[in-house]
């Protein structure tokens, strides 16, 4: 299609995705406060309002400036349109990008989305697991005496940071395998990089995690270096499969393959006509000439 055709489908596809979203977010619109209970569940509550010594034991929840209850329902709401609209406006960036992909890409990208939602959900349900013990760590530092009053806006930017981090960071295996599918990194490369690798995973833990504490670290650290190794041993395996099908399919630019030098025996079916005399050794005015030319033309 010319351009402007492509920009204008484009434009309508975008404008269906938003379409959907917005229409979730009206409707989620009515269920804000069940979506806030949801979303700060993990801290403790105190039952008995602010105390002088409640310490770290619980929080009272609260909202700190006029604006800040219509801004958080806003927000919510918005965020659980995005999220329960994805499948329509996913799919209409995938209407507009699928045409202008061949066959295997399109088996790939199907194959990768199949495993990325569920490793992105396993991350983000992971997170909401551990997040009452986070709370409770972090709460726990409280000094006797003192009383925790946490502004709603802020948890919940709390908690859909540290949903998202884990959900993103579950990915990384994925990402290991794609780049093994295409040929840019190879199995035993990436088995040979596996102490950079679980050092570098707990240093990402320790700082990526919103959360800061040990628990975090552990909890996001450890189901990231059991992918990683899933991701080398898939890598292995696929590695032994290109080569099974395609010895040379490692050898880089500047390295020559093997030279098969083992001798075979010439059917005299199959065997290859003598080639005619050069000109300058033709004994004969005839073999002098080549498809009507002689030597000279």
């Amino acid at each position: 299609m010319p351009l402007a055709d492509h920009l204008r489908e484009l434009r309508n596809r975008l404008a269906k995705g938003l379409l959907a979203i917005t229409a979730v977010t009206i409707v989620a619109a009515f269920y804000s406060e069940e979506l806030m209970r949801f979303l700060s569940d993990p801290v403790p509550r105190c039952e008995g309002g602010l105390g002088e010594t409640t310490g770290g034991s619980c929080a009272v929840v609260s909202f700190n400036t006029l604006l800040s209850p219509f801004t958080t329902t806003v927000k919510v709401s918005l965020m659980a349109g995005i999220i329960v609209a994805s499948p329509v406006w996913l799919y209409q960036l995938w209407a507009f990008v699928a045409p202008g992909l061949h066959k295997s890409e399109k088996r790939y990208t199907y194959s990768f989305v199949a495993a990325a939602v569920p490793l992105f959900a396993g991350g983000a349900y992971l997170a909401y697991l551990i997040l009452p013990i986070s709370m409770k760590v972090l709460l726990g530092i409280t000094p006797d005496g003192s009383a925790n009053i946490l502004a709603l806006d802020d948890l919940l930017d709390f908690t859909v940071r540290m949903v998202l981090v884990f959900g993103l960071a579950f990915e990384l295996p994925l990402l290991l395998v794609m780049l093994n599918m295409t040929g840019i990194v190879t199995g035993r490369r990436m088995a040979g990089w596996w102490r950079g690798v679980v050092m570098g995973v707990f240093i990402f833990g320790a700082v990526a995690t919103p959360t800061t504490d040990p628990v975090g670290m552990i909890a996001l650290a450890g189901p990231i270096i059991v992918l990683y190794f899933m991701a080398v041993g898939f890598s292995l395996l696929n590695d032994r499969r290109r080569h099974r099908n395609n010895p040379d399919a490692e050898l880089s630019d500047d390295e020559a393959s093997d030279i098969d030098l083992t001798p075979s025996d010439v059917d005299d079916d199959t065997a290859v006509p003598a080639a005619r005399a050069l000109p300058e050794q033709a004994s004969s005015d005839k073999d002098r000439r080549l498809n009507g030319f002689d030597d000279v033309t």
